[in-house]
């Protein structure tokens, strides 16, 4: 078999296009009748899935929350990202998730449905959008596949259930992939300036991670584009030219906007987008060298194997942290990548098939890889970017192969790839021993049955293909699945959200962050572990509590909170809620204040400013360690009678910093000499207008 048995797309003497509703209904002429209602059914049934409860959840990651709401009030803060509505810091990503969210509080209010609701649509856009992509060259079936995966995939169905950025940077990748495809297809430069926008857009959502698909996307043109060598250089030396105009305009409005009067930017140590680019959110996560993080380089001194954030290595993906996330199909579609490069060995170099393969091929190589071996801070969501990639090869793999499976090495692929996946779906639901057992079981026997009947061939009856067929389909898609209808059904929270049930050998938790379902790992039950610290202790390094080499002060590992949440105002990871009695105390007079409040940690202030609508200054950003305000900045701002209260038992109390010079703890300790601390139930704070 040649690579030339490769179906074509379009059909010869196609009819006239129809209407514009007939073709939503109908599909392209040559489609068969079954395609788009079966299209249509399936974004009905993903959105079902990422809408249905979703306000469940009330304000998820209420760090983020906290964001939309300063946003939807204040045109500064939408533009800058800031965390609070009177600008003293921002979030320590950029603001284009943020936008989304912010103009739908705008609209609708901010609630848990205006700010979650974007995500899940954003999924469901992102399912038909890869369905676009991969029908363009393969089959209907192909793409249908391809968007199921994607739908189903566990850490999918989390995130497009969640207020995290990965849900707009997936949607964004996802449509840069459409466009380069199409560029591929008539060498259009319109087409690839487009998919470079959409990437430099990507990095305004999380900045450098988004550039990670574009070895794949410029190699593919460069390699299967239809114009001259030389062109195709000039088209993509534009390509270039777009994603630095799309993705700098907005740091470069930020870098020269005088820094007295914007925001400090969060999660840098002076002050500098360009230092939250290339450091705690760039080069930082691969190095490890992240300063002002709780993260970086573990135990095994810079060698390479371990990091507080889990053992390094082309293993961590499928690991207990984070194999139910996002690894069910990934050995699938490796198999079938494989398959489909030797198949289309022989076809033009132009042929779009060959693109495909090395858009989605590249985009899953290079992105696993860095996930796998980066040093700094990893959580197994960031997984999320990988689904597209494994549902596009799965489907277009997998239906291209099955056709052609009347030839002995295509069956020997196949069944590789079914073998392999029913071993790993029965691995991994055997991590959750006691939760449905009998599906794993149900796979197992499935998985064996179908490699026999696909090694078989053509000496089984014609009809026994369609049974056989939705074998396949529940061996791959059925422990997915299951997953992806718990996550659904289970609240989240928190800066770490989980996939899925509870684990052995992991951390975090059904909510969201350590503490949660997973056993084993970093805030497990009975636990203070952190993920690769050996023996379960944190391997050495101050986190913001002052506490060395365990959680910070004051906190405890609770189940749905973050670590150091052990109160009702949240911790590092997870925001809480403050009581009645301390949220009117703090409502009064709120108005007359630029900050109602100051309370070091922004989950800490999250949950605050949440709760009574009113801007709260965030001591030392997200984790406690950006160096702002000074003393003698926090001590001016109360002189002018700025901030009304400070509030001293936060989540993770007074940091000494990661390495930093300890301004928050400092702070608490002038605090504390110069103010009358009231207590408010289980809290303390000092009244900073109060000089008595």
């Amino acid at each position: 078999m040649t690579a030339t048995a490769l179906p074509s797309v379009e059909a010869p003497g196609a009819p006239a296009r129809p209407s514009r509703s007939r073709r939503l209904l109908r599909g392209r002429p040559e489609d068969p009748r079954w395609a788009r209602p079966a299209l249509l059914a399936l974004l009905a049934a993903t959105g079902v899935l990422y809408l249905w409860g979703l306000g469940a959840s009330g304000w998820a990651n209420g760090f983020y929350s906290a964001a939309v709401q300063a946003g939807s009030t204040s045109w500064k803060a939408f533009f800058f990202g800031s965390f609070d509505s009177s600008n003293f810091i921002t979030v320590d990503k950029p603001p284009a998730s943020l936008w989304i969210m912010d103009l739908s509080a705008r609209v609708f209010g901010v609630n848990a449905w205006s700010i979650l609701v974007p995500q899940a649509l954003e999924g469901v856009a992102a399912v038909g959008l890869l369905y676009m992509t991969v029908r363009r060259r393969f089959t209907p079936a192909a793409g249908l596949l391809a968007g199921a995966v994607l739908a189903l995939t566990p850490v999918a169905v989390l995130m497009f259930r969640f207020n995290n950025p990965d849900a707009l940077l997936t949607l964004l990748l996802v449509g840069a992939a459409y466009a380069t495809t199409r560029a591929i297809e008539n060498g259009g430069t319109r087409w690839l300036l487009l998919a470079a926008t959409l990437v430099g857009f990507g990095f305004l959502t999380k900045m450098l991670q988004a550039m990670l698909v574009l070895p794949a996307l410029g190699l593919a043109y460069l390699v299967a584009g239809p114009t001259p060598l030389r062109r195709r250089l000039l088209q993509l030396l534009a390509a270039g030219a777009a994603v630095v105009v799309s993705a700098g305009w907005w740091v470069a409005v930020v870098s020269l906007w005088p820094a007295s009067s914007r925001p400090y930017i969060g999660g840098s140590q002076h002050n500098s987008v360009l230092e939250l680019i290339f450091g705690y959110n760039g080069l930082g996560r691969i190095t490890g060298n992240e300063t002002g993080s709780v993260g970086g380089a573990g135990p095994d001194g810079g060698t390479g194997t371990v990091s507080r954030w889990g053992a390094t290595g082309l293993s961590r993906l499928f690991n207990a942290e984070n194999g139910g996330q996002i690894s069910w199909l990934i050995p699938a579609a490796l198999i079938l990548l494989g398959g489909m490069l030797w198949l289309t060995r022989r076809l033009p170099r132009t042929d779009p098939a060959r693109g495909a393969l090395i858009v989605w091929g590249g985009w899953l190589v290079v992105t696993a890889a860095v996930f796998s071996l980066m040093q700094g801070i990893f959580h197994p969501y960031y997984s999320v970017a990988l689904a597209p990639a494994v549902g596009a090869l799965v489907g277009l793999g997998g239906v291209t192969l099955w056709r052609l499976r009347a030839v002995p090495w295509v069956r020997a692929v196949l069944a590789a790839a079914v073998a392999v996946t029913a071993w790993w779906s029965y691995t991994l639901l055997g991590r959750s021993a006691d939760w449905h057992p009998g599906l794993r079981t149900l796979i197992l026997v499935l998985g064996v049955v179908a490699v026999a009947a696909i090694l078989a061939g053509p000496a089984l009856p014609r009809a026994v293909g369609a049974v056989l067929a939705a074998a396949v389909l529940v061996v791959g898609l059925g422990g997915p699945a299951a997953y992806a209808v718990q996550t659904a059904a289970t609240t989240h929270g928190g800066a770490i959200p989980s996939a899925g049930p509870a684990v052995s050998g992991g951390f975090g938790g059904p909510r969201g962050g350590p503490g949660g379902g997973r056993t084993g790992g970093f805030g497990g039950p009975g636990g203070q572990a952190f993920p690769g610290a050996p023996g379960g202790t944190l391997p050495g390094g101050t986190l913001p509590g002052g506490t060395q080499g365990g959680l910070p002060q004051g906190g405890t590992a609770q189940r749905g909170g973050g670590f150091g949440g052990g109160n009702a105002l949240g911790g590092l990871l997870d925001a809480g809620t403050p009581s009645a009695e301390l949220a009117q105390r703090l409502s009064a007079d709120a108005g007359k204040y630029r900050w109602v409040a100051a309370v070091i940690g922004s989950n800490s202030a999250a949950g605050i400013q949440l709760a009574i609508e009113a801007p709260v200054l965030s001591i030392g950003g997200f984790n406690g360690t950006d160096p702002t305000p000074t003393l003698a900045g926090f001590q001016q701002l109360v002189a002018q009678g700025k901030i009304h209260y400070y509030i001293g038992n936060g989540g993770f109390g007074g940091f000494a910093g990661a390495g930093q010079t300890g301004t928050g703890a400092q702070i608490a300790s002038w605090v504390e000499r110069n103010y009358q601390a009231i207590t408010v139930g289980s809290v303390t704070i000092y009244d900073l207008t109060d000089t008595a």
